[in-house]
Order: C-alpha cells, then structure tokens, then sequence
C-alpha cells in the first residue's frame, strides 16, 4: 500500500461502503413498483380456511393520510356469519419494511358476521398489505389483502 493510503483506514472506509451500498439498495426497492401479480381482492378465504374475511373500505377511492373506518365481515366457509371472540388488524408496506401509522382497532360489532375497524390511516401511495386476525369458534386463522394507493 502506498504512504497515502495506510491499511487502518480500511477499518472505517469498508463498513462505509457496506452501509451506502445497502442505502442505495433499499432504496431501489422502495422505489420499485409493486409486484405485477398481487391479488388485490378484499375477500378470501383465511389461510387455513377456517373463514371468510371481506373487508371495505369506507370511502372510495381509499384515502391517504386522513383516519377512516373499514368494515370486516367474517363468515364461515358456507357463508353464514362466524362467530368470533376476537378480531385484530394489522398492515404495513412490504416494500419499506414498516407497518402501518396507526393502531387501528375493531370497536363495534355491527351484526351478521361485520365489525367496524376504526382508526385506519395510510399516510403514502403504494403498496399496503393489511392482515385480519380471527379467533373465533373453528379456531385461530388470518387473512392478508393487498392494496395499491
């Protein structure tokens, strides 16, 4: 190594460049469009099948930035309301690695299988994933939906 370059400023200059290079990678993935191939529907079955979840939103076309509500409605596999002891929802944004602004919460059950998620808040466009969970009578499932602000 020349007298102008000595090997213990390779200790400092190394993670340096670990660092930007990973900066400049996630950033590129932050940029990138979501992926061509989401499916998009807002009602589906639950992983393991135990249920139905159909979520709407309040308002069309889904705000960005502004609180609003959503509705979820559970049903069993033949269609009829499904009795739950909890329901929780929770989201993020695959692409950025964070979840959602807020903790939203469902507050009320409205009758026939639908509750009122409260506390919704997207605060960008793009990609969103949000995830239902359900405990109800045929067990523990969960259900995630994408969506494209």
């Amino acid at each position: 190594m020349s007298k102008n370059f000595p090997r213990r400023h390779l200790f400092w200059i190394l993670p340096i460049a670990v660092v930007a290079i990973g900066s400049i990678a996630l950033g590129a993935r932050m940029m990138a469009p979501p992926p061509s191939d989401l499916d998009l529907a807002l009602s589906k079955s639950t992983d393991h099948g135990l249920y139905i979840a159909e979520l709407e939103a309040d308002q069309s076309p889904v705000p960005v930035g502004k609180l609003h509500t959503w509705t979820v409605k559970i049903s069993t596999p033949d269609g009829k309301p499904a009795q739950t002891a909890a329901i929780g929802i929770d989201g993020g944004m695959p692409q950025h690695g964070h979840g959602l602004p807020t903790r939203p919460e469902v507050t009320t059950d409205l009758g026939g299988g639908a509750h009122l998620i409260e506390g919704m808040k997207f605060n960008m466009d793009g990609w969103w994933t949000l995830t239902v969970s359900i405990d109800g009578s045929a067990g523990s499932d969960t259900a995630t939906f994408n969506l494209v602000l």
